[in-house]
């Protein structure tokens, strides 16, 4: 069997290694187009922070491919698929043969349209290692820094070179931070925060044009930078799948199995739209663990085993200047709210299920409690969910269940 992945990522090592798990003979090529090993993407802003090494971002030792016996083609990028050929065919025109195929081909920074946008010299994005490489060489102390968008990706941006550079002002259109993941006053809770750290918010706002080194706001604020950080989101990376005629919408559409609409040809990570079990339709789940777990269910199914990845589900753990976020799940239904001085939890109720949770500051700990029954869709009428709300401890399950996640008789 020869198995080719698309994409050296997050998902293509849980690909390889369920596929020797079941198969140790037949070839595995991986390509990518960055030329590195791969690495875990959310360290690069621990990386310009100090707080981390090339070499710890590296997600399996230096020995994985060879031990997996599998062939790197590295700094290459892949343009198209023949899949009456069953070939992948790269941008030297080098093409690769399989019988198995895994497109894990990520996102790519979204970028909108700003006058005079060209113009801007120190200008980057913020997703991979280059990036933060080039990022790195450009700053100083005396560098003024804007960053458009206020979502994971500056704001972790921000984290990463705020003690390296002079200032960093932050510019979105929406009117608070976080907005995809934080309800209102989850969102005003992180931005006192990093205001307390020096970082300036600009909500509501966007970027007319650029005038030299000022952006000038539509709102009338010029802010002046010498360097620009484009954060404004991300695209998933579907040209592939799409221009070989596969089902596409936001991503490459995905069944149970990662299988796409194209034979013998499987998709996994941020590129893909795959079932969220609370809401119960498809969705993008653009996270590190469900990439590993939808990678490591294809590589079963490439394999000849029959596997099914139906527990994926919206979830975030994440941290700023010490602050620490975990999310989980839908923002629907019944909420109870429940606040400290240094800490905000909400969790959210419907049809006799927990179905969502934010969770901020030293409301975190035993999130695990929340995200399970949220998984598990557990009946809370089987549980004393109020002291659950209130204090997240296994005495407030029966016995059976604390048997059951502690794995010993209670």
């Amino acid at each position: 069997m020869n198995y080719v992945i698309i994409g050296n990522s997050i998902a293509s090592v849980g690909c390889i290694e369920s596929i020797r798990k079941i198969d140790q003979e037949g070839t595995i090529t991986v390509i990518g187009d960055e030329s590195h090993q791969c690495y875990s993407r959310p360290l690069i802003s621990y990386l310009l922070e100090g707080k981390t090494t090339k070499e710890k971002m590296v997600y399996r030792s230096p020995l994985f491919y060879e031990q997996n016996k599998v062939r790197l083609v590295l700094g290459k990028k892949a343009t198209s698929l023949d899949t009456k050929k069953k070939l992948v065919i790269l941008e030297d025109d080098l093409q690769y043969p399989y019988d198995k195929l895994l497109v894990a081909t990520g996102s790519c920074p979204f970028v909108p349209p700003m006058k005079n946008l060209e113009h801007v010299k120190n200008r980057f994005t913020f997703m991979t290692l280059d990036d933060a490489n080039s990022l790195e060489k450009a700053i100083s102390k005396d560098s003024r820094v804007l960053i458009i968008g206020a979502g994971l990706i500056g704001l972790k941006c921000a984290e990463g070179i705020l003690d390296r550079v002079k200032s960093i002002t932050v510019v979105d259109l929406a009117k608070r931070v976080l907005p995809s993941i934080l309800d209102e006053e989850g969102s005003s809770l992180v931005e006192k925060h990093l205001k307390k750290r020096g970082i300036t918010c600009i909500l509501g706002d966007s970027v007319a044009e650029f005038q030299d080194t000022d952006a000038l706001l539509k709102s009338g604020t010029v802010v002046g930078f010498d360097v620009l950080v484009l954060a404004v989101g991300v695209r998933p990376n579907i040209s592939l799948v799409k221009e070989a005629a596969g089902a596409t919408n936001r991503a490459i559409l995905v069944d149970e199995q990662c299988k796409t609409s194209l034979e013998d040809v499987y998709a996994a990570g941020d590129c893909t739209e795959g079932f969220d079990l609370v809401s119960g339709e498809k969705r993008v789940l653009a996270i590190l663990p469900n990439a590993y777990m939808q990678g490591e269910i294809a590589g079963r199914n490439m394999a000849g085993e029959l596997a099914s990845f139906d527990k994926a589900m919206a979830m975030n753990a994440i941290g700023f200047f010490g602050l620490h976020i975990i999310t989980a799940g839908a923002y629907v239904g019944d909420d109870t709210v429940i606040r400290t001085e240094t800490g905000y939890k909400r969790l959210f109720v419907q049809n006799g299920c927990l179905v969502g949770c934010i969770l901020i500051g030293d409301m975190i700990d035993r999130a695990g409690i929340y995200t399970s029954l949220i998984r598990n869709k557990t009946d809370l009428s089987t549980i004393d969910f109020a002291l659950i709300s209130e204090k997240p401890l296994l005495m407030a399950f029966a016995k059976k269940e604390r048997k059951e996640k502690l794995g010993a008789a209670q």
